[in-house]
């Protein structure tokens, strides 16, 4: 998928597009931290990696542990939809072959339900 996509370049700029909707959220926002480069380099080296380019985010970072890593966030519902809601939109506007952009949007909404670790709201 990573060469089929279009390399690094593909993966910077979905992460781009996914953080502009992100950026604006009133419900993810608050999540993230002031600064959120640091958030976007990480998402961008792990999905590299996790579809099949350099392995550049496990040897900066270890295993990717996505839960242990989202352990410290409430992530509800409403926090799961609102960020596939934006990964769904940065996939979808990416020009992906038709097979490869369901192969990816299927990757996320299985990935962004199982990071769910709350019921409820706060």
């Amino acid at each position: 998928m990573y060469e089929r996509a279009g390399g690094d370049a593909f993966f910077e700029d979905l992460v781009d597009r996914f953080y502009g909707g992100v950026a604006e959220d009133p419900v993810l926002r608050p999540l993230y931290p002031d600064d959120l480069e640091a958030p976007k380099e990480h998402l961008r080296l792990f999905l590299v990696q996790y579809w099949g380019g350099p392995r550049t985010y496990g040897d900066e970072r270890g295993h990717p542990r996505l839960r242990m890593r989202h352990a410290p966030f409430v992530i509800g519902l409403a926090e799961r939809d609102a960020w596939l809601a934006h990964m769904e939109a940065a996939v979808r506007s990416g020009g992906l072959a038709p097979d490869d952009e369901g192969e990816m949007l299927a990757y996320f909404r299985m990935a962004a339900t199982q990071l769910i670790n709350a019921t409820g709201r706060r």
